[in-house]
């Protein structure tokens, strides 16, 4: 399963289109719309999330509410575009007062994409480079969410710190196990803790106050997955690649970890790795990790157990205190451009990391059970349970 998106921030529409998507999946736009309202969600966001109300239209793939095994087109229009239609026309001249963007601003792709392609108004970079890109992720994500649910696969993410605010209890979860649904979608920041939103929220308004923006981190767990998913042969087949290639393709994501993560190399090997035990029950038994350090990935491959997956967000770029920078034409000191912008979007970014890790757990299942129609895949499916567990 694989996706390519199109589209600019202002913009008159997003869209998405997801390949190799087998026949049969149950997909409705009901489940794709509550994703993107997941993303516009999340204490801190800016006033573009006030204009839109993300909507997909589903232009083709599906019949019936059931996949065709056919190309699935997602669209998502930008009502900001009724402000922007002189501004970013796909086709005429520039109105002649067209306001360039020479000054860069720093943290973002403006400069770098600038002098890549020639360019003095960075208006032709950060159009596409913008986060809003990421409405049409989370769309086709949800199409692979769809696939991943015929084999028991659930996805979710929680924030578990915003800039010095962390969640106390984030170590033991990232070993242990998720937290519901509803304590996470029921804060304003997706912090599945209360006493920790609050103060997060309390963290976003003295931000905001002083005109600077926030990062912070977040876990995506996974839960029903099989063990053995992914391989070992190539440098490719690896889920560990893979993930962090996805994960490291959001805009603004620093870092990603895996289970222990970084603190596995604090730790002596006793520490670290997960022995193997058998669990009773099923003739000879369930063979399982006595522990979950590694995050549910051995190998490069999947264990069976939750796969726990760790990112750290830097804060957004754009500042209503803007940076210095430099003119592109003139060469002389300035101040950056300001693009009307969130102080924290971490809770939102966590949506979008759940749709890349979708994307690349459904492909790798596809790759191990097939993919021309979801009743064969299943079927495949439950013959390798039964293997495995003999």
């Amino acid at each position: 399963m694989q996706y390519v998106t199109a589209g600019e921030s202002h913009g008159p529409t997003l869209v998405a289109v997801v390949s190799q998507v087998p026949a049969g999946v149950v997909v409705s736009s009901a489940a794709i719309n509550a994703d993107l309202r997941r993303r516009q969600s999340g204490y801190g966001r800016g006033g573009r999330m006030a204009i839109e109300q993300d909507e997909v239209r589903i232009l083709s793939g599906l019949r019936f509410g059931r996949t065709l095994g056919t190309p699935i087109a997602l669209e998502i229009s930008n009502r900001d575009w009724e402000n922007w239609t002189e501004r970013m026309a796909q086709e005429g001249k520039a109105p002649r007062e067209l306001e360039l963007e020479q000054s860069p601003r720093p943290g973002h792709a403006d400069l770098n994409g600038a002098l890549k392609i020639g360019t003095r108004d960075c208006r032709d970079i950060l159009e596409r480079a913008s986060a809003r890109e990421t409405a049409a992720r989370v769309a086709a994500g949800a199409i692979a969410k769809a696939y991943l649910a015929h084999f028991g696969v659930e996805l979710k993410s929680y924030v578990t710190r915003i800039g010095d605010v962390l969640l106390p209890s984030s170590e033991i979860e990232r070993k242990a196990g998720v937290f519901s649904a509803d304590k996470i979608e029921e804060s304003v920041v997706r912090c599945p803790d209360a006493a920790t939103s609050s103060l997060m929220v309390d963290a976003i308004d003295a931000a905001r106050e002083a005109g600077e923006s926030l990062g912070g981190w977040f876990n995506v767990t996974v839960t029903g997955l099989v063990p053995g998913i992914g391989g070992y042969a190539e440098a490719g087949d690896r889920l560990t690649s893979r993930i962090g290639g996805a994960l490291f393709s959001i805009p603004a994501i620093k870092g990603v970890e895996f289970g222990l993560g970084f603190a596995a190399g604090t730790l002596p090997g006793s520490k670290v790795h997960d022995a193997i035990m058998r669990v009773e029950g099923g003739g000879r038994g369930r063979i399982a990790r006595a522990s979950n350090n590694a995050g549910g990935l051995e190998g490069g491959m999947t264990t069976g157990e939750t796969l726990l997956v760790s990112a750290a967000m830097k804060p957004i770029p754009t500042m209503t205190t803007p940076l210095a920078t430099v003119n592109l034409v003139t060469r002389e000191a300035t101040w950056a451009s300001k693009e009307r912008s969130d102080v924290c979007a971490v809770p939102a970014v966590a949506v979008v990391a759940e749709a890349e890790l979708a994307l690349v757990l459904a492909h790798a299942y596809q790759q191990k059970f097939g993919c021309d129609t979801i009743n064969d895949s299943v079927q495949a499916f439950e013959c390798y349970l039964a293997r495995i567990a003999h």
